[in-house]
């Protein structure tokens, strides 16, 4: 009798950075359910009972840059994101790698990796002074969202690595893409 030994597929590192991303993401889009339920809640409040609150106007701004800054992140994992696509459509799949490939390195990194520098000193000096909210009935903690900024950005810029090994495959060893969602 003989032992028939199976073997766990391999999976090339960007596919592990994408399915994470894809997994944050999908829990971050929660988010987005939150910030209806404050919007129609708050609405409520000023048009039937005539009183808006100030926190919950503070919180849907906040929950609506966590939905968009994080949702960066899923965007171009998943190509996604906007482009100007007056050719790009009609490349190969070797040329669309090339042109992404020195896109997010010389355009698209440089500028994430900017906002990272900056925005880190941005978000930590708000916590060492432990900032809120500037009306007296806002919200505290005014840190957690500004650190959503460098987080963010981070996660991005994880994205695009993903995105340039994978293009580098593709240029290497031909179309890799299999399917258009790549980190589920």
């Amino acid at each position: 009798m003989s032992k028939v030994l199976y073997s766990t597929p391999t999976y090339p590192l960007y596919f592990h950075i994408e399915r994470a991303i894809t997994s944050a993401s999908r829990f971050l889009a929660w988010t987005n359910l939150a910030l209806v339920l404050v919007i129609i809640t708050q609405v409520v409040l000023r048009k039937v009972f005539a009183n808006g609150q100030i926190t919950l106007e503070e919180l849907q701004w906040h929950l609506y840059a966590t939905a968009v800054m994080f949702g960066t992140a899923y965007a171009q994992v998943n190509n996604l994101h906007v482009r100007v696509d007056i050719f790009y459509h009609k490349f190969s799949e070797r040329k669309k790698a090339l042109v992404d490939l020195f896109g997010l390195s010389l355009l698209a990194i440089p500028f994430v990796v900017v906002v990272i520098l900056h925005s880190y000193d941005f978000a930590y000096e708000s916590w060492r002074v432990n900032e809120s909210s500037a009306s007296p009935s806002g919200l505290p903690y005014r840190w957690l969202i500004k650190s959503v900024i460098p987080l963010s950005f981070c996660l991005l810029l994880l994205s695009m690595v993903a995105r340039i090994l994978r293009n580098i495959e593709t240029l290497f060893k031909g179309d890799t893409s299999q399917g258009e969602h790549h980190g589920s």
